[in-house]
């Protein structure tokens, strides 16, 4: 499988597999754990929920950052190693009990994501620009999507199993474990990565990096922060509340107005050639956007109804084979109980 491709495709798939293996991992558990009136943060499904969607906003946020920094100052094999441990440290604190330690950990994984996550399958492609290898680009990038698909896949055991026998810490730690596992492997194969890791720097024609920061970053924080305090009256209560549902969810959409109207303007002041081009890939961006706002609920709406109406009863043979089972975890049917304060 891996003869007539760049000798860098193994190391680059091994990598990304314990990657997806950590985020997966970690994204599986992420709502449970919030929601654990025990052992977790004891919150309700809409703050966990909450809480999670934030967090996948900026970690889809983030690598629009980490690219550029990469492509025009650190390189990509010092941004990926760089992300890869701040990932990796990430997930080994999620499990520490403490609030301020979780959005610490939180941050670690969202801004390693924005360094590792863009600049690995970047660092593929460079390969495949090569005359002779060129012809494999889409062949090696299904190798390499296999390699996320692997690393999703068994997570989910190793989470499970790890949850129940030891606890939760034990199960963001394994996270943390298969990240640092990829990030090895990727420096195991720097011999054969030559000069495709290094920065490109600021070609003619590129927006300079102030300019973007002054007009999209600095609007969609300001915005962010307007949606966050701007609050709408409840028909039925007339209270004040979020427009959206969340003060975080006001705030996202809010943020998301300077960025769609600079992608629009780039549209509208294009050349009559470029229109076209740049016409599918928005409206390419478009359809993503939505695929992805529907598929990441898998740790969210997912794991909600998954925890609510899942069966788990066991009779007959099936409960006498899973009773001596080591991995079978006992429910005991009780009312929660959370400690209220003044």
């Amino acid at each position: 499988m891996w003869k007539s491709h760049p000798k860098a495709l193994p190391y680059l798939f091994l990598s990304e597999m314990w990657e997806r293996f950590g985020y997966y991992l970690m994204i599986g558990i992420f709502t449970l754990y919030l929601k654990d009136v025990e052992a977790g943060f004891a919150m309700t499904e809409k703050e966990a929920s909450d809480l999670y969607g934030t967090f996948i906003a900026l970690v889809f946020l983030t690598p629009f950052i980490g690219g550029l920094v990469a492509d025009r100052y650190l390189g990509y094999k010092k941004s990926i190693v760089m992300g890869g441990i701040m990932m990796g440290a990430g997930y080994m604190m999620m499990g520490i009990h403490s609030l301020p330690m979780l959005y610490v950990a939180m941050t670690l994984v969202i801004v390693g994501n924005g360094f590792f996550k863009p600049n690995i399958s970047t660092l593929l492609g460079n390969f495949y620009n090569e005359e002779k290898y060129i012809a494999k680009k889409d062949e090696g990038y299904n190798i390499f999507y296999m390699g996320i698909n692997v690393g999703a896949f068994i997570c989910n055991f190793f989470g499970a199993a790890l949850k129940i026998l030891f606890g939760w810490q034990e199960a963001f730690m394994a996270a943390g474990v298969g990240m640092f596992i990829g990030v090895i492997i990727f420096l195991m194969g720097t011999k054969h990565y030559g000069d495709k890791t290094d920065k490109k720097g600021v070609q003619e024609g590129d927006m300079p990096f102030y300019k973007i920061v002054l007009y999209i970053l600095v609007p969609s924080v300001i915005f962010g922060i307007i949606g966050w305090f701007l609050k709408g009256v409840a028909s039925d209560t007339n209270i004040d509340c979020a427009i959206f549902g969340s003060d975080s969810t006001d705030a996202f959409i809010f943020a998301c107005i300077p960025v769609v109207y600079f992608y629009g303007s780039l549209y509208f002041k294009a050349k009559a050639e470029e229109k076209r081009p740049i016409g599918a890939l928005l409206s390419i961006f478009a359809v993503v956007i939505l695929f992805w706002a529907v598929f990441k609920l898998n740790g969210s709406a997912l794991n909600n109804w998954g925890d609510k109406y899942t069966d788990r009863e066991l009779t007959g043979t099936a409960q006498q084979i899973g009773s001596k089972l080591v991995l079978t975890y006992t429910l005991t049917y009780k009312k929660d109980s959370v400690a209220l304060y003044d």
